[in-house]
């Protein structure tokens, strides 16, 4: 038994599950790191979370792992490249902290993937850019056609 320190659930907005982001293009920023452990502790990860900043998912979250300090030299090189592509999208070449890197919006490419374990839909970051690249890769939106019940000066 756990002593709930007079909990009211009235007060509180419930949980919602959340589904995978659709895959796709979204302006994030990077509000938290921490290096960790690997799994058999023969190395580091870099645990990036990054929060959606607008649209439908505004307020999501979706996390990036880096594998800077690994046996495995080719884990190692694409993690620093990912590493490069957010510095460069983010402006701040050589940080010397990852906090440096925090808050400060880039694009983000999101795909969608099948996990082996449990057969659920998760995101991967798959790209990261200046935020600028996710207006150029939206489609553009035709005007509003006037209507027989526009005034002909709001045409």
């Amino acid at each position: 038994m756990a002593y709930l320190n007079n909990f009211d659930a009235n007060t509180v907005d419930p949980a919602q599950s959340f589904e995978a982001l659709p895959a796709g293009k979204y302006i994030a920023a990077i509000t938290e790191s921490e290096m960790k452990p690997t799994k058999n502790n023969n190395g580091h990860y870099l645990q990036l979370t990054l929060d959606v900043l607008d649209g439908q998912y505004k307020g999501r979250k979706v996390w990036a792992r880096l594998n800077l300090d690994n046996p495995n030299a080719q884990a190692v090189q694409i993690a620093r490249g990912e590493l490069s592509a957010i510095c460069r999208a983010v402006g701040v070449m050589q940080p010397r902290d990852s906090v440096e890197l925090h808050n400060l919006p880039l694009c983000i490419k999101v795909t969608c993937k099948k996990r082996g374990d449990t057969g659920e839909i998760t995101n991967e970051i798959k790209g990261y850019e200046k935020k600028e690249a996710a207006f150029a890769a939206a489609p553009s939106v035709p005007a509003p056609q006037a209507t027989n019940n526009t005034p002909p000066w709001q045409r």
